[in-house]
């Protein structure tokens, strides 16, 4: 058992935890907007939701994760932190999302300990999964999957990356990047665990609705 999968097993996680729609929070400094906005996301099914913000002071992130991490556990969800590791620790949230540009994922599992999940980007290259997965990250995400909005420079990531994955890691597999309900079909048979979405989820008219139009993507696959 390597020490990923050991992780996952402390925990209580399991592959069919990271699964299905993985909510990424729109960077919004309106708390109230953007607890409703995850509130209804939740409604519609997501049980994962990574809180993601680039322009928020730490007053702002501590509050907001805060509020998110009440509205998660009130429904049996988790809440990831991206980037973040101070503030993940602060409000004892459930994980921590790290980029190559952010603490090595060794060091965030040293100070994290084996009490929460550890996810990291690898972009469009397998061997940063297979090093990240070595040095005790629980899942890993793939993108963009997609032309993304969000980070329009990204790199592609494609089917055959996803279905590799699977193939030669036992963790999670995520695809992010540019994913709306048109696309989404495409990462999902190439086997992901789930599809990370930001702003076809919370962007939509109705912000339940698209959440449960995500989850169902998955009936075909998880009968």
């Amino acid at each position: 058992m390597n020490r990923a999968r050991a992780s996952l097993s402390r925990l209580g996680f399991s592959s069919n935890q990271v699964r299905r729609l993985y909510a990424v929070t729109p960077d919004e400094p309106d708390t109230e907007v953007l607890a409703r906005k995850v509130r209804q996301a939740l409604a519609g099914g997501a049980r994962i939701v990574q809180y993601r913000s680039k322009s928020g002071n730490h007053a702002l992130r501590r509050e907001q994760g805060a509020v998110l991490l009440a509205l998660c556990h009130a429904v049996d969800a988790s809440l990831i932190i991206n980037d973040d590791l101070d503030l993940a620790l602060a409000i004892e949230a459930d994980g921590l999302h790290l980029g190559r540009e952010d603490i090595p994922i060794g060091d965030a599992r040293a100070r994290l300990g084996d009490g929460m999940l550890l996810g990291a980007s690898c972009y469009d290259r397998l061997e940063l999964a297979l090093a990240a997965r070595d040095a005790g990250a629980d899942y890993v995400a793939f993108g963009s999957a997609f032309p993304s909005t969000t980070k329009p420079g990204a790199p592609r990531a494609s089917s055959a990356l996803y279905r590799e994955a699977k193939a030669r890691l036992n963790s999670p597999v995520v695809a992010i990047g540019g994913i709306t309900l048109e696309n989404a079909q495409t990462p999902i048979a190439a086997g992901v665990d789930a599809v990370a979405v930001i702003s076809a989820l919370f962007d939509a008219p109705d912000i339940a609705a698209a959440a449960r139009g995500f989850d169902r993507l998955f009936d075909k696959k998880d009968p």
